[in-house]
């Protein structure tokens, strides 16, 4: 039996992409920005039946697309990002009505959402409850002219009631950290996951499967790590011998049953040193950029520990982010290919327009890996 997805605000297709390797059979993935349109068009990796559309969600006809199971997508995050102007409801990019206008249209089994961590801000505690409620109860709308808050109002009311009768969602979120889940990046990413209620389905998030313990004990107590890749084993630092005592005293002679944390090395370990130019090269995108320096909140991420989160801009601070640290004075720019490894992307996968396009549209990606593990949790239920 094929289970059909549909992508919202696809971007590059990280999300998209992890969820058509965990089974889904995708018919649509919809994105505005001409260049991730061109990204997914060239790269075809969500199967034969899959359309790319450019378009702004708020234009498309869901009346086309019959028996979805599954509605995915990473709804613009500006409205939340700690970066942000954090103006939410009021920032007319704050497109969570569209996310919900698909649920109440397409009815699907499940649904899966991604967004920044920013959303979890105490500010925006109640607008994020009220996304929570209008994904719980797409079918209770918002009248026209009437505020989100008399909306609100109009949820709340519907939750207590004992007997629902529209079309609802179980609901749940979790804040989940990528390096957590063997993808070698620090990126704290909120989940939302909701199933039809009528299929009586009572989900929980896939546990953690790495863990920064894990590798500080193959750093520092078993130094395994540095024979694996063939270094001399570091002196420790004051603070690293007293890690190592903590660990030996947390957990006794056995070590972390869960794996290491995946690091920048690990991840790069077979990539040969940045091109100077592509012409003829193994690895896509794996040119050479210089410029990079350090200043405060510019430091790069250190090549043994998994990468800071990849963010879309490229200068200033968010730039500082997409940089390779080898120790405190040597340092560059990751290329695009070390980018999309870090995000999990498949070797084979091609990144259309500039370098600073490349890294845009990589910055605003959901890592494959997790997609796929979420997916593939979620598409064994419905299943």
């Amino acid at each position: 039996m094929t289970n059909n997805s549909i992508e919202l605000f696809s971007g590059a297709g990280g999300l998209a992409i992890g969820l058509h390797q965990a089974g889904f059979n995708t018919l649509a993935a919809i994105e505005t920005n001409k260049a991730a349109c061109d990204t997914l068009q060239i790269n075809n990796l969500l199967g034969k039946d899959c359309q790319i559309i450019q378009s702004d969600v708020r234009s498309i006809d869901y009346s086309n697309y019959l028996k979805i199971d599954l509605v995915s997508g990473g709804p613009p995050c500006q409205p939340f990002s700690l970066g942000g102007k954090h103006s939410a409801h009021e920032d007319d990019r704050d497109m969570f009505p569209e996310a919900v206008r698909a649920i109440r249209e397409l009815q699907p089994k499940a649904f899966i959402f991604e967004n920044v961590k920013g959303l979890l801000r105490k500010s925006f505690t109640d607008y994020f409850e009220y996304i929570l409620l209008q994904l719980q109860y797409p079918s209770v709308q918002k009248k026209e002219g009437e505020s989100w808050e008399q909306h609100r109002s109009q949820l709340d009311q519907y939750h207590i009631e004992p007997d629902k009768k529209g079309l609802n969602y179980n609901v749940t979120f979790k804040l989940l950290n990528s390096a957590d889940y063997g993808v070698p990046q620090k990126r704290e990413r909120v989940f939302i996951v909701g199933f039809r209620n009528d299929l009586n389905i009572h989900w929980t998030f896939p546990e953690a499967t790495h863990s920064e313990d894990a590798l500080l004990w193959h750093q520092l107590v078993t130094k395994e790590y540095w024979q694996d890749h063939g270094l001399l084993v570091p002196q420790q630092s004051v603070k690293e011998e007293a890690k190592k005592k903590f660990l030996l005293k947390k957990f006794g002679m056995f070590a972390p049953v869960q794996k290491p944390w995946v690091t920048i090395r690990d991840a790069l370990n077979d990539l040969p040193q940045p091109y100077i130019d592509e012409d003829n090269q193994k690895f896509h995108n794996h040119v050479f950029r210089g410029g990079a320096r350090s200043y405060p909140g510019h430091t790069g991420s250190h090549i043994d520990s998994p990468s800071k989160t990849l963010k879309a801009g490229v200068h200033g601070v968010p730039g500082g982010e997409n940089m390779i640290r080898y120790d405190e004075s040597t340092f560059r720019y990751f290329t695009v290919r070390e980018s999309a490894r870090i995000q999990t992307f498949p070797d084979e996968y091609k990144l259309t327009g500039s370098w600073t396009e490349a890294m845009r549209q990589l910055g605003n990606a959901v890592p494959v890996k997790l997609a796929e593990i979420i997916g593939r949790s979620v598409l064994k239920e419905i299943k």
